[in-house]
């Protein structure tokens, strides 16, 4: 594409850089930080991405002002401030209508522009971002970041760097630091952040009315998933693709030409608003799976105990309380292991309920009165068959496996299985199973990102520490869910 850099003003005197290139429907691209788009050079994977996204659309870009190419000696860098470089760009570039992409910290700004420019905004991304500083960190934390900026500001970019994930990714942040060092200084960061400390845009979401598509990593070290979930509470018919990965960048991790094709998707499709729910769980059912395993802890003690007859009988009952509590909370079988489930679920909220009512539904099996073998016998002399008559055997197998307690372990895990012919496959799959073995008998254990998706539901988490789960390269934390009333 062939860039041609312009400048404008802004009502309060500011000159902004943009450039536009390319050819077709426009996309207003804000910053991603505190980065230039001439800069771009440095992070070859990012200008890759851009190129991609770019191809039959005209992108307008520009640099926020005290960044990049455009006035770096500002005297005001508020969100009021930060709405007026989009809308002299605007402008400039005399665009009708177009499409609105905020990310990480432009996120606030895009949700503002489109909040009070309905007829202008066709179509609005937002990735990994938020609409109040708080969902991201305490005030205290943003003041500590804002003063090292100030103080060393070297350090302070390679620091914002790694933050995004500094194992996985040493040489690439290395080059992001570099991005960040280059476009501005260490004063307009720390004025930046101390400016928008207590910005809350909650009660503007409601207001936006253009279609929105939110992309958030499950387990974004930078911005919480919560932030991206409170975005696709509180914007009308939103909708968020919750994707898997534990980095903040977007064209790096996974498969960044996926984001571009859902992108692409999302903006060709009709600028009229439609009637999609907005609920993170509606969109979760298209996209997220939350995967559920169980078993009976001790099966193969109590089958060699028991017999096969009578641990058939157990199996039974076991399979029966499981498949009324799966129905009853909308879960699908996927199949039966013998002494264990594997069922998924849409819904990342009714699979942690249905979890719960399991280990509910057993412990209350195993403490009822038929459970006791001493209450049995009395009832047994109480009324004792008539003579000549025989008990029977359906009751007398009845009565034998309720006498034997069944204790089930379940593990969960929600992500983006494989799916062929009614069956599911994948890295989510198996790590549900991992997770479910490291639990005991009446214990349910759950990964991240289910603890993250749940955020706000009202679930009790209790952190487990990590395990190295067997096929995977990095440790994974578990979480135990209480389910005891």
């Amino acid at each position: 594409m062939e860039r041609e850099v312009r400048y404008c003003t802004t009502e309060d005197g500011v000159r902004i850089a943009y450039c536009v290139e390319g050819e077709g429907p426009p996309l207003v691209v804000c910053p991603w930080f505190i980065d230039s788009f001439a800069l771009e050079h440095l992070v070859p994977e990012l200008q890759a991405f851009m190129r991609r996204l770019g191809q039959g659309r005209r992108l307008v870009r520009y640099d926020m002002r005290g960044t990049g190419l455009s006035q770096r000696d500002v005297d005001d860098l508020s969100h009021s401030a930060l709405l007026s470089d989009i809308q002299a760009v605007v402008r400039a570039a005399r665009l009708k209508q177009f499409a609105l992409w905020g990310r990480a910290i432009s996120g606030p700004t895009a949700i503002g522009y489109a909040a009070r420019h309905r007829r202008q905004v066709s179509h609005l991304i937002l990735w990994g971002t938020y609409s109040r500083v708080v969902d991201v960190m305490p005030p205290e934390a943003v003041k500590s970041l804002a003063a090292l900026a100030r103080a060393n500001w070297p350090v302070g970019a390679q620091t914002y760097a790694d933050l995004a994930n500094r194992q996985t990714f040493p040489e690439l942040n290395a080059r992001i630091a570099d991005l960040f060092r280059q476009s501005t200084s260490g004063e307009v960061v720390e004025q930046f952040f101390l400016t928008n400390l207590n910005l809350d845009l909650t009660e503007l979401l409601p207001a936006v009315r253009t279609r929105t598509l939110i992309f958030h990593h499950m387990n974004d070290p930078v911005i919480p998933f919560v932030a991206g979930q409170a975005l696709a509470a509180g914007i009308p018919d939103a909708r968020l693709v919750a994707l898997e990965g534990s980095t903040h960048n977007f064209f790096i991790e996974g498969d960044p030409w996926f984001i571009v094709n859902e992108m692409n998707a999302f903006l060709t499709q009709d600028a009229e608003p439609t009637s999609v729910a907005s609920s993170v769980d509606v969109l979760a059912s298209q996209i997220v799976r939350t995967v559920l395993f169980t078993d009976i802890v001790g099966h193969t003690a109590m089958m060699q105990r028991l017999g096969d007859e009578r641990g058939r009988e157990v199996l039974r009952e076991h399979e029966r309380i499981t498949r009324e509590v799966l129905r009853a909370h909308g879960g699908t079988e996927v199949k039966t292991t013998g002494d264990g489930f594997m069922a998924s679920f849409g819904s990342v909220t009714r699979a942690v309920e249905c979890a719960i009512a399991l280990q509910r539904a057993f412990a209350e099996r195993n403490t009822a009165p038929s459970a006791h073998p001493e209450a049995l016998e009395g009832r047994a002399e109480e009324k004792p068959p008539a003579h000549g008559s025989r008990a029977s055997p359906r009751a007398g197998r009845d009565v034998g496996a309720s006498t034997e307690p069944i204790a089930i372990r379940i593990g969960l895990n929600a992500g983006e299985p494989i799916e062929e012919e009614g069956d599911l496959f994948g890295a989510t799959v198996i790590l549900a199973a991992r997770i479910a073995s490291q639990a005991e008998g009446g214990e349910l254990l759950a990964s991240m990102a289910v603890r993250e998706l749940c955020a706000g539901k009202g679930f009790l988490f209790a952190d487990r520490g990590e395990f190295v789960a067997k096929g995977f390269e990095e440790p994974v934390r578990l979480f135990e869910v209480s389910w005891r009333k």
